[in-house]
């Protein structure tokens, strides 16, 4: 049994780095909403960690849970808003700050240098604060660890004498890169207090995920849509292990594939085993997504009509009872949202996309990895780099990178020059050196001379971008020399195009796609 920590979201922008920074200990972390019922009693869930959170605790309507359910079962840690509501929760003075506590500040303060939460900690350590209430005063059963130059509280634990089990909370963000020790505290709380044994890695995640896939799926037959992409790659064969003959895929042209895609992936797949069957909706996409611009909208119609196909194609097989998808987390945690978890950034089409009324049971392994760790268990499967290494592709395709209404001519003008870029990229060594990089079709025209005519046509913007998991990118910085054969080749061969401009925004604060 695969030992857990339970990441409690309050709703922190920082919530899935904590869940980063937990797994880089080879310790396994789910992330769940902060009023979801978890059996705490058991046995391979070994530490509880309430997560920060946009909303005060002073609040009236503030995010509340019943602290002794968890502090009898688990140890505890509460990160900022978490370790605020711990103060509150048990008697504690919790202030609104006269002046928002925000950027870096050092561990000055050290009152326990025996205590194990900061064991290798040094004094004046550099970390991170991002709040807006600050505990003045901690309850009568806990004690000072550490403060900084400005806040007396940053860490507090609860009296061994009064509580069951090791509690503690800490004023600042740990999880972030600015703290500079961070992964020293995790350690510290996780491995040195909580006993964490520190042996999750990609091939005991293969292990657990096909034994729980198979305990869920029984004899069940299952329908999943391949991509081409690693993610939908990775769950194909993680569910090939688990179920075999039982799973059916399926490879669904919406007519906003990448060019000439569809019959690459299908050929390409064939090398794996896989039972594939490719299916020409590009007709029925494009016919339903007319006249719609609205990405939100776009999104939904394509997510629906992708249902509608899947449930199509089970009325004629026999017990297909179940849908799987590649969702990931970065999918998860731009598209849920309810009082407390992040704000909904945008709904992708495989997880808020999804109509209400479905008669298919939705499976998705690998909903809570990040993209980098998708890839560990990729490789760790033996699956080809082909698969491993291709940059990330958006669910609804070229849909969101097309702004405004879709034709079946934007549609055209688009493969094509994205075709170029990425050719380029592949020809000049850089696809490898870039996460993820694509063309955007802009609802706008400039005018130019071609020919010593006037041209009045559309304008692209070149997007590319370094990330490890799709939360946070930056722009990538490619050659000028590179950038100007590229925009060369795109206006000299896309009819169409006669302006290519490069978007050098990070996330955040944009996103990586545009829609």
């Amino acid at each position: 049994m695969v030992e857990k920590v339970i990441i409690l979201d309050f709703g922190s922008q920082y919530t899935q780095l904590i869940a980063r920074r937990v797994r880089e200990l080879n310790i396994c972390s789910e992330v769940y909403p902060y009023n979801t019922d978890i059996d705490l009693k058991a046995d391979n869930i070994k530490a509880i960690i309430l997560s920060g959170s946009p909303y005060s605790v002073l609040e009236e309507d503030a995010l509340k849970i019943d602290l002794n359910d968890f502090i009898n079962e688990k140890p505890l840690l509460g990160i900022c808003y978490g370790a605020q509501y711990l103060a509150h929760f048990f008697g504690g003075e919790v202030q609104r700050s006269s002046k928002r506590e925000y950027g870096k500040a050092s561990l000055e303060r050290i009152y326990k240098t025996d205590d194990p939460f900061i064991n290798k900690i040094a004094e004046g350590s550099q970390v991170w604060m991002s709040h807006g209430d600050t505990i003045f005063k901690i309850p009568k059963t806990f004690e000072l660890v550490a403060g900084t130059q400005d806040v007396e509280v940053a860490v507090f634990k609860g009296n061994d004498s009064a509580f069951k089990n090791p509690v503690y909370g800490i004023q600042f963000h740990p999880e972030v890169t600015h703290t500079l020790q961070g992964k020293d505290i995790f350690e510290n709380f996780l491995v040195n207090i909580a006993g964490c044994s520190c042996n999750w890695d990609a091939s005991s995640f293969i292990d657990t995920k096909v034994k729980e896939l198979k305990e869920q799926l029984g004899d069940d037959k299952v329908l999943l849509a391949l991509s081409g992409g690693v993610d939908s790659t990775v769950s194909a064969m993680l569910l090939h292990k688990a179920i075999g003959k039982n799973l059916e895929c399926y490879f669904i042209d919406n007519g906003l594939l990448r060019k000439d895609e569809f019959t690459q992936v299908l050929e390409t797949y064939e090398q794996l085993g896989l039972n594939i069957e490719g299916i020409d909706a590009k007709d029925r996409f494009l016919k339903e997504l007319a006249g719609a611009s609205d990405p939100e909208k776009k999104r939904k119609i394509i997510g629906r009509v992708f249902i509608e196909l899947f449930e199509e194609v089970a009325k004629n097989k026999d017990n297909i009872k179940w849908l799987a998808q590649g969702t990931i987390y970065p999918d998860v945690i731009e598209s849920v949202s309810v009082k407390g978890p992040a704000v909904t950034i945008k709904s992708h089409h495989n997880v808020g996309g999804l109509p209400e009324n479905m008669s298919l049971k939705i499976v998705e392994p690998l909903r809570m990895l990040f993209k980098d760790e998708v890839r560990k268990v990729g490789r760790e499967m033996g699956i080809a780099e082909i698969f491993i290494a291709r940059h990330p592709f958006p669910g609804p395709g070229l849909a969101i990178r097309i702004l405004g209404d879709i034709t079946a001519e934007k549609v055209r003008i688009l493969q094509e020059a994205d075709n170029v870029f990425i050719s380029k990229l592949k020809e000049s060594g850089y696809y490898s050196k870039v996460w993820q990089a694509g063309v955007v079709l802009l609802p706008i025209k400039s005018v130019g001379v071609m020919g010593d005519e006037r041209s009045y046509e559309n304008v692209v913007a070149l997007r590319a971008v370094n990330s490890s998991d799709g939360m946070t990118a930056e722009w990538s910085k490619l050659p000028y020399e590179l950038l100007a054969e590229i925009s060369t080749a795109i206006i000299n061969n896309v009819k169409g195009i006669n302006r290519v401009v490069y978007d050098i925004s990070t996330k955040p604060p944009s996103t990586i796609e545009w829609e």
